[in-house]
């Protein structure tokens, strides 16, 4: 896929930059679901060497896309999440491509990107959460090898929720086997 000129750099989660798309995949959430993500966020998570978020710019038309991934450990995962979460699992969150800059491989880059990150940082496994009212992002995630594993967070009991994990390369880079 074309993904020429696509370049992805760190920005803090709370940058108005990054807000802006952040609240893109709220309304986003709202028209789907209802409502938006509850999952709490704090912003700091998603700031090296704990976590990265990542805004995808193309030049002469800015901001694109959007994503991050906040490292578990085993004293923030929930006792009801403890057979499913993993400390060193990377939690993606906030995948978000611009309507008008879609299909043309931008989530793949930036998903690759949270990856190569993840692993580097010493996290084993990406996991996340979205939805069977999103089959466009369950369908990439199933290409990109992810698979499901039981529903964890805020979203545990929900039926429209599923999630999904993959191991990571231990060497840093990136994908390994799947699961």
């Amino acid at each position: 896929m074309e993904t020429t000129g696509l370049e992805l750099e760190v920005a803090a989660y709370d940058d108005p930059a990054s807000v802006r798309f952040v609240d893109a995949v709220q309304a986003f959430y709202r028209e789907r679901y209802g409502g938006i993500d509850r999952t709490p966020v704090d912003p700091a998570e998603f700031a090296p060497p704990r976590g990265i978020f990542l805004l995808g710019a193309l030049p002469g038309v800015g901001p694109v896309c959007c994503g991050g991934w906040r490292r578990l450990t085993a004293e923030a995962i929930p006792a009801a999440d403890r057979g499913v979460l993993r400390p060193l699992d990377a939690e993606i969150k906030r995948m978000w491509v611009d309507p008008a800059h879609r299909r043309r491989g931008f989530a793949v880059a930036l998903l690759e990107e949270l990856e190569r990150t993840a692993a580097a940082a010493g996290c084993r496994r990406t996991v996340l959460e979205t939805g069977t009212r999103q089959p466009e992002a369950e369908a990439l995630y199933r290409r990109q090898g992810y698979r499901p594993i039981p529903n964890f967070g805020v979203h545990r009991d929900e039926p429209d929720s599923t999630c999904f994990a993959r191991g990571l390369d231990p060497r840093g880079g990136g994908r390994a086997a799947r699961g």
